[in-house]
């Protein structure tokens, strides 16, 4: 069979289109592969239980809102995951209740105020003085005070001020500073510890 110039040149273009389209192939194989690798290491770090406390052990929260009045009793975390139905209730409780705006609330931050829950072995709720702020009502706090953060954690979703009725505040500040996660900050005469799930750091406020 003779193959004349005309039919060599379309055989070349087929066999660099073939080969063309099984390397987008390949690459979008090994990107899809290393899109799951990442997003596994991502679950698993999300889903890690605090102080290796049994990934199965049912984990729940009590919240009261001292500014709305709200009161929340959810179990959070149940057969090895968050409940997201529960994570939306407290997205609700914890919402700017200057504004109304919500916003997704770190399940790690629940995580602590569980652990510490079970340092100061108490069943009551937190109390809930600062939730999520949005950056109107941060920036309106941080004119007021020099100690609110102009890029506070609080707008993000990964702080909170709380107390524990019957609890000594300085019972609270000490578990969750023996916790080892995040920032604590303690202020005795606001009455109420700050925690969060940024950098681990500790501060004394008024």
């Amino acid at each position: 069979m003779v193959v004349g110039q005309g039919d060599r040149a379309r055989l070349g273009r087929k066999t660099a289109l073939a080969r063309e389209t099984f390397m987008l192939k390949r690459r979008r194989l090994i990107g899809l592969g290393l899109g799951l690798a990442f997003a596994a290491d991502g679950v698993k770090a999300f889903s890690q239980s605090p102080e290796g406390a049994g990934q199965s052990e049912p984990r729940a929260i009590d919240l009261h809102n001292l500014h709305t009045g709200e009161i929340l009793q959810a179990t959070y975390w149940d057969a090895g995951r968050y409940v997201p139905d529960a994570l939306a209730a407290v997205n609700k409780v914890l919402r700017d209740f200057r504004t109304g705006d919500e916003h997704m609330m770190d399940p790690g931050l629940l995580d602590v105020l569980w652990a510490v829950r079970g340092k100061v072995d108490s069943r009551r709720p937190f109390q809930v003085i600062s939730g999520y702020r949005s950056p109107k009502t941060n920036a309106l706090l941080h004119e007021r005070s020099g100690g609110v953060a102009s890029n506070s954690l609080h707008m993000k979703g990964m702080a909170i001020d709380v107390r524990v009725e019957g609890v000594p505040l300085d019972h609270l500040h000490k578990a969750a500073i023996n916790l080892g996660r995040g920032g604590v900050g303690y202020y005795p005469t606001s009455n109420f510890v700050h925690m969060d799930v940024g950098r681990v750091r500790r501060w004394n406020g008024a």
